[in-house]
């Protein structure tokens, strides 16, 4: 067992099951004191109650470790502060945010609708900005602190029928780095990581063509564990110096992603007409363009 997080307050949210459950596991294992959110409900917002965070509460009890069940909501800033406020509560202190908590409503984007926009925003983009303020004022009095953020390459690559999850979840790439900026004078760090592992999230992809197939069977290869020490890693000291970064873990791999900047640019001293544009800068920048690509047209070998 090890112990780099130990003495460590972590909070976990959507940890009630797939990644989320496999990260608070691994983080109690290292010597965390946990925090296991997850509101208990489906991925369509069925059900409810306390039966998922327990459950997970129960394992880390059983094993020796410390943690405490929480069903607040991170779609709310009440909600939010609420659960970092139980961190205080029982353990007197917060060090590490997992914000994992996650929702899906795919659909075509012609004919998403405004409530399958707002719910996925509302848990993974405003639910990653609500935790992670309601930590901030601790972290900053203590000036030390991790945040770690559940992006998806369906927003740094692009997916069919996820206009709501890809948004959400590039924006959350976006918030990490501006926490990283901001709160780097209080030595708080800041990272995200996009998982590829078959999850509650993953289960509901559609399989009724022989390539949708294909593809479930390989994320089934891919286990939420494998994500976890990746997380518990970026939460102990030990990565005191790694931050605004954006890692992937697939299977047995660990990816390092690039991150937006300037590959190609062309200038015209009289200055540029939609002509000229059409013309030349165009003409010289196409070659430098992206594909029409879906994240499993980028990432398409097996997991290892």
């Amino acid at each position: 067992m090890s112990d780099i997080v130990a003495g460590k307050v972590v909070v976990v949210t959507g940890a009630g099951g797939g990644i989320g459950r496999s990260v608070a596991l691994a983080m109690a294992a290292s010597g965390a004191r946990v925090i296991v959110n997850d509101i208990g409900v489906s991925l369509a917002g069925e059900g409810g109650g306390d039966g998922p965070a327990q459950q997970v509460v129960a394992e880390i009890r059983a094993s020796g470790g410390e943690a405490v069940a929480n069903t607040d909501s991170v779609a709310s800033s009440q909600g939010a502060n609420q659960i970092v406020q139980t961190a205080i509560d029982h353990f007197g202190r917060i060090d590490a945010i997992v914000n994992n908590a996650g929702n899906l409503r795919d659909r075509v984007f012609h004919k998403m609708n405004e409530e399958e926009w707002r719910q996925v925003i509302d848990v993974h983009l405003h639910g990653a900005f609500f935790v992670s303020r309601a930590a901030a004022p601790f972290f900053r009095e203590q000036e030390s602190g991790a945040f770690v953020h559940m992006t998806s390459t369906s927003g740094l690559i692009g997916n069919l029928g996820q206009a709501n999850y890809a948004a959400a979840k590039l924006g959350v790439v976006a918030l990490s780095k501006s926490i990283a900026l901001d709160m780097s004078r209080y030595n708080v760090r800041s990272n995200c990581i996009a998982p590829f592992a078959w999850s509650r999230m993953t289960s509901s992809i559609p399989s009724d063509t022989p390539e949708a197939q294909a593809r479930v069977e390989k994320l089934k290869k891919m286990e939420p564990g494998k994500v976890a020490p990746l997380a518990v890693y970026l939460a102990s000291d030990a990565a005191k110096d790694v931050t605004a970064q954006l890692f992937a873990v697939r299977a047995n791999e660990i990816m390092l992603f690039s991150q937006p900047r300037p590959i190609r640019s062309v200038h015209l001293s009289e200055g540029w007409t939609p002509e000229s544009i059409a013309d030349v800068a165009i003409p010289s920048m196409r070659k430098q363009f992206y594909a029409l690509e879906r994240s499993p047209d980028v990432i398409d070998w097996d997991p290892i």
